[in-house]
């Protein structure tokens, strides 16, 4: 059983940047011209503003892409 201090230790304290993870992609949307491949979404701000809102937590699922510091 996964414990509750275990899934609140993954969770950043600061939100990432979408801009640098490996699933933010950008759409053709201009009413939503992003989106965020792990959550699904499409939106106007960040993704990760919009897991924050809906979750009330930061980005779990940040991952850097390939090449980036």
């Amino acid at each position: 059983m996964i414990e509750k201090m275990d899934i609140i230790s993954k969770i950043p304290s600061k939100p990432p940047n979408c801009l640098k993870c490996s699933f933010f992609k950008v759409t053709w949307d201009p009413t939503f011209p992003r989106s965020c491949e792990i959550f699904s979404i499409k939106c106007s701000n960040m993704p990760s503003q919009e897991v924050f809102r809906a979750t009330g937590a930061n980005c779990p699922s940040f991952k850097l892409k390939e090449g980036l510091k």
